[in-house]
């Protein structure tokens, strides 16, 4: 007699535990991957906030170096405006101390028999007007003008003969500043 044996239990037991081992590993691998996934979105959130500090750690940089600058451009311009007004100063010293100078060799110039009645300043030109004993005082006074240092191009615009006494009334003009040839 022959013994038969039914394998097909035991093929269907086989392939019962193939596939839960298939689904078990399927399940192993999808968890895996969403792990995977999962620490994979956590490094490139991690790698996002680090830029983005980063990111604003400059431009707080790039904030503090434009009010630099800005403040750098408002210095330049106090510092012109501070050498115009040095400037402007300077001039109006030396200025000053030129028609200073400029009266006292005027007054150091008149000589005796002179008398001044009206001195006017226009520009860098002087109108002067007034009275002499004789034209040779006239001369004298224009060569010492002359000769002085701050004055040149001495001119005699006018000599006119007043009063019973002869007195020579004169005006003339005489140009400030440095000596360069004088103009008709």
């Amino acid at each position: 007699m022959k013994t038969r044996i039914n394998l097909l239990p035991w093929r269907q037991a086989q392939a019962e535990r193939r596939r839960h081992y298939f689904v078990a590993l399927l399940l192993a691998f999808v968890c895996t991957a969403l792990v995977v996934v999962w620490l994979a979105d956590q490094v490139i959130d991690q790698a996002i906030d680090r830029q983005v500090t980063r990111n604003s750690h400059l431009s707080k940089d790039v904030a503090t170096q434009d009010s630099s600058i800005k403040t750098l451009g408002d210095l330049e311009v106090q510092s012109q405006q501070l050498a115009e007004r040095m400037k402007v100063v300077q001039d109006l010293h030396s200025g000053h101390s030129s028609g200073a100078r400029l009266l006292d060799q005027l007054a150091r110039a008149v000589p005796d028999g002179v008398h001044l009645h009206e001195v006017v300043a226009k520009g860098d030109t002087l109108s002067i007007s007034g009275t002499a004993e004789s034209s040779q005082d006239i001369a004298q006074l224009m060569r010492r003008l002359e000769a002085s240092e701050g004055a040149h191009g001495a001119r005699l615009q006018h000599v006119r003969t007043e009063g019973a006494q002869g007195s020579n009334g004169f005006q003339l003009m005489v140009r400030q500043g440095a000596s360069f040839e004088a103009q008709p």
